[in-house]
């Protein structure tokens, strides 16, 4: 994608209301907890902390409850009848499968119970400028997952890429039909920041959404990046940012996030 053909592109996205948006999601706790994905991708994580992932997703109506392949068909079971969905990450951490690998890994997931996909797309592909098959990998897995009625969300790894490669990602993953554009796996070099998050956003406008994801640890951080343009956080402090504001704690931007 050329940098004229992708200036022309963002120049016709429609723009996104990120303050309502933040504002409605800061209003309760029962409002914050509906936009963040409730996680748990630690190499070393025990069944038993999978279950209780999903058993805190049931109990405060998190998004998702978002874990590795492996525990997959344990929580869509775990979550039957709840309304909540199991969340899995495919091609992680590092994106560089073959297409043909993440779409099977995808297929097998959707068939234990996943209904939300987070893929990585291919960094180093992106990297050496091979556009059409960045695009190729994000839509063999967005085609089985909508075919599934499942929803994908791009990780970027924005702290690896060039403020053009997000750009080039973010518009290649848009015109692949993704759900959401997401920061971070949280296992770089560090997590998202509101400057991505809003960068993404511009990109997006309202085509689709924005997750960030990677240190956010606090309901301060939680409302940076609401305030900066993302529709769903990703964290593994769930919990204490939920409990935060149900507690009377007031969020404030200008502390900025924690970081990773």
């Amino acid at each position: 994608m050329t940098t004229s053909s992708l200036s022309s592109a963002i120049e016709s996205v429609p723009v996104y209301d990120a303050a309502a948006f933040a504002a409605q999601a800061l209003s309760s706790p029962a409002a914050l907890s509906a936009v963040i994905d409730h996680t748990l991708l630690k190499a070393d994580a025990t069944r038993e902390q999978a279950l209780k992932i999903a058993r805190e997703a049931a109990e405060y109506r998190f998004a998702c409850a978002m874990v590795n392949p492996v525990w997959t068909g344990l929580l869509a079971s775990e979550l039957a009848g709840t309304g909540i969905p199991v969340g899995v990450v495919v091609g992680f951490p590092l994106g560089a499968n073959l297409v043909s690998t993440k779409r099977e890994e995808t297929a097998a997931l959707l068939r234990l119970g996943a209904k939300e996909i987070d893929m990585v797309l291919n960094i180093g592909l992106l990297k050496s400028g091979e556009t059409t098959r960045v695009a190729r990998d994000i839509e063999a897995v967005v085609e089985v997952s909508h075919d599934a009625g499942a929803i994908v969300k791009v990780i970027l790894e924005t702290c690896l890429l060039t403020t053009e490669e997000k750009l080039t990602a973010s518009e290649i993953a848009c015109a692949a039909g993704v759900d959401f554009l997401k920061t971070s796996t949280g296992f770089s070099v560090h997590g998202a920041t509101a400057e991505d998050v809003a960068l993404l956003r511009g990109v997006a406008g309202t085509r689709c959404g924005v997750k960030a994801s990677g240190g956010i640890r606090t309901l301060v951080d939680a409302e940076t990046m609401l305030r900066a343009g993302a529709s769903r956080i990703g964290a593994s402090a769930s919990v204490a940012i939920v409990e935060a504001l149900k507690h009377g704690a007031k969020p404030d931007s200008s502390q900025g996030a924690s970081g990773y």
